[in-house]
């Protein structure tokens, strides 16, 4: 008994020192601008948890640097990492604007690109150009729409950022209709089926989405880029609360060490429970901050808004 508890506590050390002798994967965040009311694109305190849950929680040899509210004036952070992860405003407000050519430069290196809600969005033209190049599509106004609904996410089983997640429902400003790249490169790693009795508001909308309604729709996307970096789009997020769901907090782990180039564990990233004390930390400092409460099956069932007609920024009205 002696020899073998000999040999277990000598293989377990020479376990712990080859984990620590791993050279960490480099992941760097770039949260973006106070925007919404409190609760609403919380950018900061999202990704605390999501950096938190990778460095602290997963096991894995991973080092987090965070650029918050926007693009890092120090550009050295992105020295060594092997994924960017944006979680921010779109359009006029994207990180990315005016930093294209260093992201480009990234991206052609092969390092890994993960946009997230707004994030996703810019306009067509060049910028949306970069973005399917970089990540597989994008978010376009006037064509892609953005209903809170109600979705039963499926998840694609065969990809590696399916694991340990066998679906989920959650209440989300869930973009759908995303402008890809032609011919599509993307896998839909989780998509949903919106519909009248599932959307409970409407904030920009189209003929295109209209037509689309009762057909599963992609809210997560994944490339593999011909530069041998990977690339992820991630319409949700809009609701701080959905970070404390335990399988939609698990599949955007997931998708960020798979962007990193990582091999995803057998049962997906681990994590803690968040608890409600640790949803209401780090939260921007906004006109009037609300109590943020855990997500309740009285999210998943609020009743359907009313249609409204075609809209969108810069549509005029008739």
């Amino acid at each position: 008994m002696a020899a073998f508890a000999l040999f277990s506590t000598s293989c377990s050390d020479s376990a712990t020192e080859m984990a620590e002798s791993v050279e960490p994967t480099k992941i760097v965040f770039i949260s973006g601008m106070p925007s919404h009311p409190s609760g609403q694109h919380e950018f900061k305190a999202g990704t605390i948890l999501l950096a938190r849950a990778l460095e602290e929680q997963s096991g894995l040899p991973l080092e987090v640097a965070i650029a918050h509210h926007g693009w890092p004036e120090d550009e050295s952070i992105f020295d060594g990492a092997k994924a960017v992860i944006i979680y921010s405003d779109g359009n006029a407000r994207h990180p990315v604007n005016g930093h294209e050519a260093k992201m480009d430069e990234l991206v052609s290196n092969g390092v890994g690109l993960m946009c997230m809600h707004y994030g996703v969005e810019v306009p067509k033209g060049e910028q949306g150009e970069y973005f399917k190049k970089w990540i597989g599509g994008h978010y376009e106004s006037a064509y892609s729409a953005n209903p809170h609904w109600t979705a039963e996410v499926k998840i694609d089983a065969d990809h590696p950022i399916s694991r340990g997640v066998p679906g989920f429902s959650a209440n989300d400003e869930w973009y759908y209709n995303i402008r890809f790249v032609s011919p599509k490169t993307a896998a839909d790693i989780i998509t949903g089926i919106p519909t009248r009795e599932n959307i409970n508001r409407y904030v920009h909308w189209n003929q295109f989405a209209e037509k689309l309604l009762g057909t599963r729709q992609t809210m997560m996307w994944a490339v593999d880029r011909p530069d041998g970096g990977r690339g992820i789009g991630f319409t949700g997020g809009h609701w701080h609360r959905n970070w404390a769901i335990d399988d939609f907090r698990k599949v955007v782990l997931n998708a960020i060490v798979w962007t990193a180039a990582l091999e995803v564990p057998e049962n997906g990233v681990s994590s803690e429970a968040i608890t409600e004390a640790q949803l209401n930390e780090n939260l921007d400092e906004k006109k009037e901050i609300v109590h943020i409460a855990l997500p309740s099956e009285a999210d998943l069932t609020q009743p359907a808004a009313d249609p409204i007609p075609y809209r969108w920024p810069g549509k005029q009205k008739p």
